[in-house]
């Protein structure tokens, strides 16, 4: 017990967390780095915007469902086996990317291969960073997450110059070296934390199904992202429309990812000290209400501006106490397999929900797509009202 104080929550802990930061903000930088290469592709693919962009969809939502597989594979084997496939499944995507003559292989080189690198780099290494702390896991898990935000808001950025330079196909190939040699030197940091378990057997889909607590999480994952992820898809557009520059309607993307960074780093904090189920709760709550300023923006890109700012908190407070809520209630125990597990509601809602956002806007306009959205966040809330009346101590 006395090694365990010694390393727990310690500086080597610390570095675990950065490390995890690193890996998140190397594959969701890419991930989400997209709308740059977005019209690029379409142009010299001859696609129309749905084709393209449904790259965009799988590639999300197979990080989420490989994330099924990845985290239990890193609760057998560890994070750095896992760690190392993300790194060659990333830079051999990207460069594989970098030479398709048509958009359906780009399917398979990118929303697959990139996808399932999301997939290593992410779950294992959030589900890792939990079985080094104690006292302040939520804290740890945050920064492990805050990655994502700032591949968010940094991966577009680099990339728009890097294009205008050297072309998209080119781009990627940079992507690719760079990405992979940021997760190889987490590969070498990485490894099982001394609270997880030391051998811990994957809970089956059927045994987590029957856990009422689990049921609850994963039907408000579900809902929830079947609204999240549009705006990550027509916000700047619908920005472009109303009279926005290209920069300011780009920029929209960048301050949700921004906006998430300090939304990751914030609730850690507060959730190592009260708890995290209640604020986990309001981050839903925080979602739902920030598609409704969406809804009522019209043409004032000034509350376009603050939709991205509560949008981007929101959603980071869910995907930073996500991990912290799973631990709290379901143990640190095949943390990775559960937490793999809960990401398929994600992979299912971020595979349809900009698909049937497309479809109500160009029959119905946008305002129902926005409509779609909030609802979708709100359900998501309501399921984890019983969470709130019964918070764990």
């Amino acid at each position: 017990m006395g090694r365990m104080d010694d390393v727990v929550d310690g500086p080597k802990a610390w570095l675990i967390a950065c490390a995890a930061a690193v890996s998140t903000f190397a594959v969701f930088g890419v991930a989400y780095s997209f709308g740059a290469f977005f019209g690029e592709m379409s142009d010299e693919f001859g696609t129309g915007s749905s084709a393209t962009a449904f790259i965009f969809s799988l590639t999300i939502s197979a990080s989420f469902f490989f994330g099924l597989f990845t985290g239990r594979w890193a609760d057998r084997v560890g994070p750095r086996p896992v760690l190392i496939t993300a790194a060659i499944s990333l830079s051999t995507g990207l460069i594989l990317t970098s030479r398709v003559d048509s958009i359906w292989l780009g399917y398979l080189t990118y929303g697959l291969l990139v996808g399932f690198a999301v997939a290593c780099g992410y779950v294992p290494m959030v589900a890792t960073v939990g079985g080094w702390f104690v006292r302040r896991r939520a804290t740890a898990l945050g920064i492990s997450v805050a990655g994502i935000g700032l591949g968010t808001l940094v991966g577009a950025r680099l990339a728009a110059p890097l294009i205008d330079e050297i072309g998209w196909r080119d781009t990627y190939v940079v992507f690719g070296i760079v990405g992979g040699l940021l997760l190889l030197g987490v590969a070498a940091v990485a490894q099982k934390g001394p609270a997880a378990p030391a051998s811990a057997p994957p809970k089956s889909v059927k045994e987590l199904a029957a856990n009422s607590d689990f049921r609850l999480l994963y039907m408000s994952t579900l809902t929830t992202t079947f609204g999240l992820f549009i705006p990550f898809v027509f916000i700047a557009d619908y920005a472009s429309d109303r009279g926005a520059s290209d920069g300011s309607a780009a920029l929209l993307i960048g301050l949700i990812g921004g906006a998430s960074v300090v939304g990751r780093l914030a609730v850690g904090g507060f959730a190592d000290r009260f708890g995290p189920t209640g604020l986990y709760v309001g981050s839903f709550i925080a979602m739902a209400f920030g598609h409704t300023i969406w809804l009522t923006a019209g043409d004032r890109y000034s509350q376009l501006v603050v939709y991205a700012l509560v949008l981007g908190t929101g959603y980071g407070g869910f995907i930073a106490l996500s991990p912290a809520v799973v631990a709290q209630r379901m143990g640190l125990e095949g943390l990775g397999g559960v937490l793999g597990t809960l990401y398929t509601a994600a992979a299912v809602g971020s595979l349809f929900g900009p698909p049937i956002a497309g479809q109500l806007i160009d029959s119905l306009g946008y305002s129902w797509a926005i409509g779609f959205a909030a609802a979708m966040a709100a359900f998501g809330a309501v399921f984890l009202i019983p969470f709130v009346r019964a918070e764990p101590a």
